[in-house]
This record gives structure tokens, sequence and C-alpha cells, in this order.
């Protein structure tokens, strides 16, 4: 009889223990609650490699330290990315001095027109802080694929007049440089600021 107690003594303790052991794995971990959509796990973004200003090869590792938000556009899109651009400068503001904590980067989707001085000037348009990359067209390749972001030339009247179509979310990177979370390229500066700042 005691054998049997002893035994169901000890299943009856498996659950505990386990729970104890989930409490001290998650010890010291902030919880967070995220308006865009939890990406986190998912290593989106880990091969991306693309060039700066100064023709250097960036990839999520130069960020580390910093909460860096990614987005995909290009320098003639006619209204979503200075649209998106303008959110994440409003965004920043709201930051105030955490902005100091935070690398916006936007990735060229259109490298043949958008060279290393025409994307930096672009976006420190907006803000002198966000960095620009461009690079070729496998680069490019390789680095959206890696975010699982779309991008598609689409031809005008004439071969320079082209446009691109491409996805436009935005992607929030922990300072681990870790994907954690995909925020719609139509949300409000309030709701970006505010899923940065759960990982300040």
């Amino acid at each position: 009889m005691s054998v049997l107690s002893h035994k169901r003594r000890s299943l009856l303790a498996l659950p505990a223990a386990a729970a104890a052991l989930s409490l001290l794995a998650a010890c010291g971990k902030k919880e967070v609650s995220f308006i865009g959509s939890d990406i986190s796990g998912t290593k989106l973004g880990q091969d991306m490699a693309m060039q700066d200003a100064s023709g250097k090869l960036r990839t999520l590792a130069d960020y580390k330290g910093k909460v860096a938000v990614v987005f995909f556009g290009y320098t003639q899109c006619p209204d979503v990315c200075p649209t998106s651009m303008a959110a994440l400068a409003e965004a920043m503001e709201l930051l105030g001095k955490d902005a100091d904590k935070v690398q916006v980067v936007m990735i060229s989707v259109d490298p043949e027109r958008d060279t290393p001085e025409v994307l930096s000037a672009y976006v420190q348009a907006f803000n002198p802080a966000f960095v620009g990359l461009t690079g070729t067209p496998e680069q490019l390749s390789k680095t959206a694929k890696s975010f699982k972001a779309y991008y598609a030339k689409s031809p005008g009247a004439k071969p320079d007049q082209y446009s691109m179509d491409h996805a436009s979310s935005f992607y929030i990177i922990d300072k681990d440089g870790e994907a954690r979370v995909l925020v719609n390229g139509s949300a409000s500066p309030q709701d970006i600021a505010a899923d940065i700042k759960q990982l300040l």
C-alpha cells in the first residue's frame, strides 16, 4: 500500500516539477505582447547580406545590441515607401531618447537604380540615422528569400520606367539579431513604436 502511495505521489509531483522548471527557464525574460504578428523563432533574415552607403557588406549581426526595423522598398516608389518611411520617422520621434537604441534599415528592391548614394540620401531625408542597404540582384534575391519578402519588376511604357511590386511589412529584430515581430505596412507610428518598446 505504501509503495502505491509513493508511486502516486511521484506521478502527481511530475506536473508540479515541470511547471517549476518552466518558471525557472522563463526567469529573467521579459513578457511581451505584440500588436503585430509574433514571428519569434522563425529565424527570418538570418541570410541578410547587403551593402551600405560605403559599400560595406552588412548582416543582422552588425546591428546586434539595437532593435532593428527592416523594410523593403525603393526610392522611386510613388506612395507606399514614402508613407512607410514617414511612419517610421514618426515612430522614432515617439520613442524619444529610446530611438538611439533602434536602427531603421531600408533594403532596396531596385538595386539597378538605387545606388548606395541615392538610397542613403533618400532614407536620411526621413531621419539622419536611417540606413539604406542595396547590392547586386543576387544579394537581394538571397536576402529577400531569407525574410520571405516578395518583390517583382513591373514593366512600364519604357524600359527605364518600370516600377517594383513589393511587400510593405516591417520586420522588427531584437537586440540579439532575432526576428520577433512582423508589423503591417499600414500600421500607425504609435503601434510601431509600441512593438519596438517591447524589445528595448
